[in-house]
């Protein structure tokens, strides 16, 4: 054991992991580990002293990056903020005595007009409850209304001093989801702000809400452009009304999504604040007014309705990096939420923040991913691409303007493209959806919220501007799950099916059978397979028994040389209303030789999933159109 203890290594300079790693790379470079993100920053396979950056000594210090508190969660941990479902005020009161008894800390719940006409009951609700707990709500359009409530309470009780957190509204944000600006609402919100802002001293009601525009599709550069924008423009409105700007700060909560990669949302949080504390250092402020409280949220958009008990480990995940990151308040989302969450998969969501503070330990870390290589260097590259980014919307006349012009929606579409071409050609996966997608579960329906846009009919101010689409990455594949389980409906419940004929022995076509089973099943289409076919007759048999349209060769390149142009040739001249696809990717010079025969398409690890399904799928629809019609 002394001679262990005693052992020591000899230390490596970064050239020779570099030559080593290279000879295990078989010629590459160490560059073709590179990886570039939507973020446009390149992350290099290793990252070491050499990439050392000068960060804060310690937490709420300096650029805020590291948090802002000094001792973080040990002396302020952050606050269980579930968003609590319920259908009465009476069951919102239970639902939140039950959720405090085992583990909430904050009173969070999405605000309901039939809240209002039930004043009596949510009155008592929430005057049992705000001198216990600090508020967490977005408010939306009912900031106004759920306020003027709270000064009634707080006035009868005399406990203004009590109401703490913040219920919080972001106009912006709501123009972005309803598609109009509103300059009457936004001139009423203003004046609302100024008032509470005089009755609630504890209570932060301006809320920067990236939520919509991570939805859309932005990466994290883009969030944090728009969250600086936004609260310049918050900044500049508000001081005009006679706030000092110290107050107008102290009013002030960002929220963020955080989505699945887990090191840049990290980084994203920790730069928002470094943004934030430039931005006040601008305006002349200094001391905790300019500490950024960050209030986030698991991503929806990363979610899917099939195979949902994923989502836990996404939600995970994404909880995961927004303590590491040094949330105030924390929201998850329950795996089943897509769909209608229970009880159970509320309790489990809440658990998994109980997880990370007792578990895990991280209520007693102060900032484990301080001084971190790549994360200080992930932090400063997000802090200066995002700086430029708020400095191109400034240019551009600010938030507003570039909703007007619609660059903004234009600029965060383009990066969603790019993250669903990923998705289409299964460069990024979604377990459950796009790979390892189990044909057999039974997916609850999606549920649907239909929610009255605010502002039409009610407010004569508006100016149209084009909305940014709320999305989820899974939704194009779930939408071919949905067809194909439309399609089985009218086939006495069987999904679809694609022939696999399996030249050679099991394991000469098992992986090319194996990929297209994988390739197939994204779409909601089953395979049938073939006995091993090793003659002409064999795989006429087999095409001839079934009744399907669509077939696949599946085998080595050896076996696709030596039977297949036969066996392909004679199947189109046979069965000419019959369509082959082929498993792989054939040299270039082969490729035509092979289309030429009849093949319609090759499906390789590179093809577009997506738009290969999608065809098969609207084939197979149009066709029992036309049977039915017949």
């Amino acid at each position: 054991m002394e001679k262990i203890k005693n052992q020591t290594f000899p230390s490596k300079t970064i050239t020779e992991w570099k030559t080593i790693a290279e000879t295990s790379l078989k010629g590459k470079t160490i560059e073709a580990l590179d990886s570039i993100t939507y973020e446009n920053i390149i992350l290099k396979p290793l990252y070491s002293l050499h990439d050392e950056q000068p960060v804060s000594v310690y937490p709420g210090g300096s650029d805020f990056r590291r948090g802002i508190y000094p001792l973080g969660y040990i002396t302020n941990e952050w606050k269980i903020a579930q968003h609590l479902t319920y259908q009465t005020a009476e069951e919102l009161e239970e639902n939140f005595l039950h959720a405090f008894e085992k583990g909430q800390s904050a009173i969070s719940f999405e605000v309901s007009k039939n809240l209002f006409e039930t004043n009596k009951s949510f009155s008592n609700v929430i005057a049992k409850l705000f001198s216990q707990y600090p508020f967490a709500i977005n408010a939306k359009d009912f900031q106004s209304g759920f306020l003027d409530l709270l000064k009634k309470i707080a006035d009868r009780e005399g406990s203004a001093d009590k109401i703490s957190g913040y219920i919080g509204s972001d106009p912006i944000a709501q123009f972005v989801e309803e598609e109009f600006i509103s300059e009457e609402f936004f001139n009423e919100w203003v004046k609302n702000i100024q008032q509470s802002n005089e009755k609630f001293s504890n209570l932060q009601t301006i809320l920067i809400d990236t939520v919509p525009y991570h939805n859309g599709g932005a990466n994290a550069v883009q969030e944090l452009g728009i969250a600086m924008a936004v609260g310049v423009y918050y900044l500049e409105k508000i001081q005009g009304t006679g706030m000092e700007l110290e107050e107008i700060l102290e009013k002030m909560i960002f929220q963020f999504a955080i989505g699945g990669n887990f090191f840049m949302e990290i980084a994203k949080l920790r730069a928002a604040r470094v943004l934030w504390r430039r931005i006040t250092d601008a305006y002349g402020v200094k001391g905790d007014a300019c500490g950024m409280h960050i209030a986030a949220e698991t991503s929806s958009f990363t979610k899917t309705v099939n195979d949902p008990y994923v989502n836990l480990l996404r939600a995970g995940n994404e909880a995961f990096a927004a303590v590491i990151g040094g949330v105030q308040y924390l929201h998850v989302n329950s795996f089943d939420n897509l769909t209608g969450s229970t009880l159970f998969s509320e309790r489990i969501a809440r658990n998994t923040q109980l997880l990370l503070k007792e578990e895990a330990h991280l209520k007693k870390v102060i900032d484990p991913a301080g001084g971190s290589w790549y994360v200080e260097e992930l932090t400063n590259q997000l802090a200066e691409k995002a700086w430029r980014y708020f400095q191109q919307i400034e240019a551009n006349s600010g938030i507003l303007e570039v909703l007007k012009s619609n660059w903004l929606q234009r600029d965060i579409a383009a990066v969603y493209e790019k993250k669903n071409k990923d998705i289409q050609t299964r460069n990024h996966s979604i377990v459950g959806t796009n790979v390892y997608a189990n044909l057999n579960e039974m997916v609850p329906e999606k549920k649907r919220l239909k929610k009255k846009p605010y502002f039409v009919g009610v407010d004569t101010s508006l100016i149209k501007i084009e909305a940014i689409p709320q999305r989820r990455l899974a939704e194009p594949f779930e939408e071919l799950r949905i067809k194909a389980n439309q399609l089985a409906k009218k086939t006495a419940g069987h999904l679809p099916l694609v022939g696999m004929i399996c030249l050679g022995e099991l394991k000469q076509h098992k992986a090319r059978l194996d990929f297209m089973k994988g390739f197939l099943a994204a779409g909601g289409i089953k395979t049938q397979e073939s006995m091993p076919i090793l003659t002409v007759e064999n795989a006429r048999q087999f095409v001839s028994e079934q009744p399907f349209k669509y077939f696949c060769f599946c085998g080595t390149n050896d076996q696709y040389e030596m039977v297949g142009h036969e066996i392909l040739t004679i199947l189109i001249a046979e069965y000419p209303e019959r369509i082959f696809y082929f498993a792989g990717l054939p040299e270039k010079e082969k490729q035509t030789q092979w289309k030429d025969e009849g093949i319609k398409q090759f499906i390789h690890i590179k093809s577009n999933c997506y738009e290969i399904l999608a065809e098969i799928l609207n084939d197979l629809e149009v066709s029992s159109v036309e049977e039915t019609k017949a």
